[in-house]
């Protein structure tokens, strides 16, 4: 028995799906301050159409008026909406800042999930100021807001071209322990993405599965590279 399983220790902060097919997929969510900027550019759009709206209906007088405040309902609470299912889950703010919203499976946004999220963000404004949403995305692993998780629905970054991960040219090395699935992707997800890491932070995140591997915190990296391409095979 290991003295510590090597899943407890959080390699980071990507959400992992298995597709039906068995192909893992690998999001990155979006954390506070992105999503924060993208609303913030979506709120300053919503209120250019309201005012250009609001200009053009005053000269109707009440009946302008009236069709004005249809507007307003429709802008304020559908703008969101539209964009996110119709606009592959990215409003204008969220394209601007490279993000879209999904389902926790990847799948697009639907109907239900993006009124959810939506219609329950006054609950996340509460008491002001998005104090509720923004203490859940801080407390939440994947920066999820109080609507996101009554929806099932999560804001990552839009990945445009990705590269096939590669893993390092090592000879294999047996793990001190039998892995369970969930450890094995740990580590080959690791030696897969350490490329796009510098230096500091694959000795930083590869120190914490020295304990775990029973191996001095400067040979942990070499060593997770080892069983990863043990577990893969050879190249």
């Amino acid at each position: 028995m290991p003295p510590a399983s090597a899943s407890e220790a959080l390699l980071d902060n990507t959400h992992r799906v298995e597709t039906p097919e068995g192909i893992d997929l690998l999001l990155r969510p979006a954390g506070l301050v992105p999503r924060a900027l993208a609303f913030a550019l979506d709120l300053l759009i919503r209120g250019a159409i309201l005012a250009l709206l609001g200009l053009g209906f005053a000269l109707l007088g009440k009946f302008g008026m009236g069709v004005g405040a249809l507007l307003l309902f429709l802008v304020q609470w559908w703008y969101m909406v539209l964009f996110e299912v119709l606009n592959q889950g990215r409003t204008p703010g969220k394209y601007w800042l490279g993000l879209k919203v999904v389902h926790d499976d990847g799948t697009p946004i639907g109907w239900a999930s993006s009124l959810t999220r939506n219609l329950l963000r006054f609950i996340d404004m509460l008491p002001f100021g998005y104090f509720l949403g923004a203490l859940s995305c801080l407390w939440h692993p994947s920066f999820k807001r109080l609507g996101d998780l009554a929806a099932g629905t999560l804001v990552v970054y839009h990945e445009r071209s990705i590269p096939a991960p590669t893993l390092p040219a090592v000879d294999a090395i047996a793990a001190p322990f039998p892995l369970e699935l969930t450890e094995q992707r740990a580590l080959i997800s690791f030696a897969e993405r350490q490329s796009s890491l510098s230096p500091e932070r694959r000795q930083e995140l590869a120190a914490i599965l020295s304990g775990p591997l029973q191996v001095p915190p400067e040979q942990a990296q070499a060593y997770i590279n080892g069983i990863a391409r043990g577990l893969v095979g050879p190249a």
